[in-house]
């Protein structure tokens, strides 16, 4: 096993047993979570190494890092969620590899998906991306959709061709009330998901948590966490 490798591994073992122990915390199956490891600005290399070891989800937030990486691993059984803000003219070139979208937040996005999934006759998931920092009409630092806009925005994409709404998603907000308070922003995520579930039955995918904050984003009920830092470790700054 290469030096690379054996960290990977036990790295991975670490998030396991985290995962593991939220679970049991919770009253959980450990198979209600899934791991989505976020593999941006490390190499091909090292997502295969990781699926060799049994990881089947990747995330990437820029996709000209992803649409070279995708290619060059096209051979693995891997599942590819685009995590990051999304501009339309990307769009083409995400849905030629992505099978989930977790960062929808605006009609025009949607629009632009729909047209490029049917074109290349693919069916897209998306996920609302929720912003909890935001005021009810508005867009978060990070980019998502209010709370308040998450119904509209959640019809459309289910009327789109190509699409699947699957569920929502959120990012820890750095500001306004939730900032620092974790728990009870995921604890809102999933009040918000309840809320969707009544008009859009199948859309039960509800992605919260990384690395820091896995834990609380299991409690809360997270369907997916995106762990990145804890199992590729800090990458090293360049220059």
């Amino acid at each position: 096993m290469t030096d690379r490798k054996t960290e990977l591994a036990a790295n991975l073992a670490k998030v396991e047993e985290r995962i593991t122990a939220a679970c049991v915390a919770a009253g959980r199956k450990r198979e209600e979570v899934t791991l989505i490891v976020v593999t941006k600005t490390y190499p091909a290399s090292d997502v295969r190494i990781l699926s060799e070891l049994g990881v089947r989800h990747v995330a990437e937030n820029r996709d000209q890092d992803a649409a070279p990486k995708a290619a060059a691993c096209a051979d693995l059984p891997l599942k590819w969620h685009f995590v990051g803000q999304l501009q339309t003219n990307k769009v083409r070139s995400v849905v030629g590899y992505a099978d989930v979208v977790q960062s929808i937040d605006r009609s025009r996005l949607v629009t632009a998906l729909s047209k490029e999934a049917v074109r290349a006759e693919r069916e897209l998931g998306c996920l609302i991306q929720v912003a909890l920092d935001a005021g009810e009409s508005e867009r978060g630092e990070r980019g998502g959709v209010a709370p308040g806009g998450i119904a509209e925005l959640a019809g459309l994409v289910a009327r789109s061709p190509g699409l699947r709404l699957d569920g929502l998603m959120t990012v820890a907000p750095l500001t306004g009330e939730y900032a620092g308070r974790e728990q009870a922003a995921f604890g809102r995520l999933m009040d918000l998901s309840t809320d969707l579930r009544r008009a859009h039955p199948t859309a039960t995918m509800v992605s919260a948590g990384m690395s820091a904050d896995l834990e609380q984003a299991v409690a809360a009920g997270a369907t997916h966490v995106r762990v990145g830092t804890a199992v590729l470790g800090v990458r090293p700054r360049l220059g």
